[in-house]
């Protein structure tokens, strides 16, 4: 075991993202998993139909007595659902987390359309947690909405939205291109110095729910075990096509991926 994460994220009820997720991510990969959950949701493979937030000083509690005796390596933040959430979340990075490498999922929206970060949080996450984030790693909907542009339909707005997003304070930008068409996804990493593309196949079916945060705790853990950012972005890239490629088919709906899978 080497590498110890911290996810500040949800929990997912059906076990297939969020905080649940991120552990299974962070385990398969050979860290150790912490966690501060920031919201309880109800959720199957079909719809988010509701979400608790958990207090914003309970949240801070939680991360606080992480860091303050185990410590951490790397954090991974998911959803975090409110302007006092994510307040506090900055103050406590600024005072106890400056030097520590951070992954930052941007979950604005489930799957099924329930809106997981309304505009005011938004806002304060542009403010607060942007500018002490090592990668952000937007879908094309949440880099359309951090941006204010229309939705991205190719790879030079994607470049455009990255460009955007480096300004808001990231040291670096991975924007998924997974909505696009066609049969190759295509990723791309932008730093202010360079540019590396990540694609794959897409894989066929129904069973992608959990890529987001799989994919954002695997880079977190590849940073939290010494890699560099290109060979954790690669590493967690890989991690999760295997675990589309075997699925295990759970559910009516979108269903989980196999987060057991294993990757050199």
């Amino acid at each position: 075991m080497k590498g110890k994460v911290l996810t500040i994220a949800g929990s997912d009820s059906s076990g297939g993202a969020g905080i649940q997720a991120d552990i299974k991510t962070i385990s398969s990969l050979g860290g150790y998993a912490m966690s501060a959950i920031t919201a309880i949701t109800v959720q199957d493979t079909n719809m988010v139909s509701e979400v608790f937030p958990v207090p914003a000083n309970t949240v801070r509690a939680q991360i606080l007595s992480v860091l303050g005796d185990i410590g951490a390596d790397a954090i991974k933040t998911g959803m975090l659902m409110s302007p006092e959430i994510i307040e506090g979340v900055s103050d406590i990075l600024a005072k106890y987390g400056a030097d520590i490498p951070m992954v930052v999922d941007p979950v604005m929206m489930s799957t099924s359309g329930h809106t997981l970060l309304k505009p005011l949080s938004v806002k304060a996450m542009v403010s607060e947690i942007l500018p002490k984030t090592t990668l952000l790693t937007p879908n094309l909907a949440e880099a359309s909405k951090l941006t204010g542009v229309d939705f991205l339909k190719n790879m030079d707005e994607m470049r455009k939205a990255a460009d955007a997003l480096l300004k808001m304070g990231p040291e670096a930008v991975l924007v998924k291109g997974g909505h696009l068409k066609g049969d190759i996804l295509t990723d791309l990493l932008v730093t202010q110095n360079s540019e590396k593309i990540f694609s794959a196949l897409r894989v066929p079916g129904k069973d992608n729910h959990g890529t987001g945060c799989t994919l954002a705790s695997g880079i977190a853990t590849g940073l939290a075990q010494g890699l560099k950012l290109e060979e954790a972005v690669s590493r967690a890239h890989n991690f999760v096509q295997k675990a589309l490629e075997n699925a295990p088919g759970f559910g009516s709906g979108c269903g989980p991926l196999n987060h057991l899978v294993k990757v050199d």
